[in-house]
C-alpha cells in the first residue's frame, strides 16, 4: 500500500456514507409510493397512459407519457428472412437499417406487422409555480 496518500478515509466518513445511503433508499421508497398514488389518480381522472395535469396551491403536478417502439427480435428476424432481406439482420434486427428500408420503400410497414412492440412509460414532474401575489 502507498504511504504517500494525499487523502484519507475516516470512520466518520464511512458511517456518514452508510447513513446517507440508508436515507436515500428510504426516500426512494417514499417517492415510489407517491408516484404510484399520482399515477393512480391520473389513471382515474384522465385514463391510463394519458397525460394529465393538476394545480394545487401553487404546485403543478404533471404526468407525461413517453412511448417507444421496438422490433420483436425473433418475429422480425423470421420475417426479414422470409422476405430475403438478410442484410437487414445483424444477430438482431438492425432498427436503423429497417427504418431506412421503410423510408426508402424497400420494405412496407405491413411486411413487419406484428413485429413492433410499443412500450409506454409514465413520468411524474412537480414544479413550484411562482405567483405574483
Amino acid at each position: 500500500m502507498n504511504n504517500n496518500v494525499d487523502y484519507f478515509i475516516t470512520k466518520e466518513m464511512i458511517v456518514q456514507y452508510d447513513d446517507l445511503n440508508r436515507k436515500k433508499k428510504e426516500i426512494e421508497k417514499e417517492l415510489e409510493k407517491l408516484k404510484k398514488a399520482f399515477n393512480q389518480y391520473f389513471d382515474v381522472a384522465v385514463g391510463k397512459n394519458v397525460k394529465g395535469e393538476l394545480n394545487i396551491s401553487g404546485y403543478k403536478l404533471q404526468r407525461q407519457i413517453r412511448k417507444s417502439e421496438k422490433f420483436e427480435q425473433d418475429e422480425t428476424v423470421k420475417r426479414l428472412e422470409e422476405l430475403n432481406m438478410m442484410d437487414l439482420i445483424q444477430r438482431k434486427p438492425d432498427e436503423g437499417k429497417i427504418k431506412s428500408a421503410l423510408n426508402l420503400g424497400l420494405l412496407k410497414e405491413a411486411d413487419l406487422e406484428g413485429c413492433i412492440k410499443q412500450i409506454s412509460s409514465q413520468a411524474i414532474y412537480v414544479k413550484q409555480i411562482t405567483t405574483n401575489e
